[in-house]
């Protein structure tokens, strides 16, 4: 389960964010001041950082460039302001994304996708469930020591679920993962995509490795 960190000193925000990210499965950890969320950077590891600009304490600049210190963790920076030097400044110092309030939630939930993926790629990882083993580095999935070749997205559902492998996702979860787009409710495109996936694991093993939840989505398999 990732674990974010949510530096935001709105508390309504800060709610919201926390209830919206816990739904979607990951650990969600308020701070309402920059001194607070540094703090908590210092003593914890977090996957992802959602930071906003002002703050108390501390102001998100600094809090930032603090950060950096400790950790190459994700970060995503909120703020009303909208100007490009303070987008290209906040980058330059080292946030991997920047979202202007007021916001959409979905388009949120999605960078946070991106960039938790993205981070884990970076660190060559290696996610294994049972004999299916999938390299970040080689970007190779292996099974029963036989390499399954995938499609883009193919790879991207699999990945979602190694990730995550007690969780169950839904179809909208799983479409803005791998095409990295809105789930517009056409639920055929990943049934399909689910179905060559077994199929291509049928032709190495018998073992069952995407189970389907009737009603809710796919998860793998215990």
């Amino acid at each position: 389960m990732s674990k974010i960190l949510i530096i935001e000193d709105d508390t309504n925000i800060n709610q919201m964010l926390n209830e919206a990210l816990t739904k979607k499965g990951y650990e969600a950890i308020s701070a309402y001041s920059g001194t607070e969320g540094l703090l908590r950077i210092q003593q914890e590891s977090y996957q992802l950082v959602i930071l906003d600009l002002i703050l108390p304490g501390m102001n998100g600049a600094d809090v930032l460039v603090n950060i950096r210190k400790y950790t190459s963790t994700p970060i995503i920076v909120l703020s009303a302001k909208d100007e490009l030097d303070t987008k290209v400044d906040l980058l330059t110092l080292g946030a991997n994304d920047y979202m202007t309030k007021p916001f959409e939630l979905k388009e949120l939930e999605a960078r946070i996708v991106v960039q938790l993926r993205n981070n884990i790629r970076d660190e060559g990882g290696v996610l294994q469930h049972k004999d299916l083993r999938m390299n970040f580095e080689t970007r190779k999935v292996m099974l029963c020591d036989k390499q399954l070749f995938l499609t883009p997205q193919e790879y991207r559902i699999l990945e979602l679920l190694l990730k995550h492998p007690r969780k169950v996702f839904t179809k909208n979860e799983i479409y803005e993962y791998a095409w990295e787009e809105y789930y517009d409710g056409e639920d055929k495109t990943i049934h399909v995509h689910i179905s060559n996936i077994r199929q291509k694991i049928k032709k190495i093993t018998e073992e069952e490795y995407i189970e389907t939840v009737w009603g809710m989505g796919f998860k793998l398999t215990e």
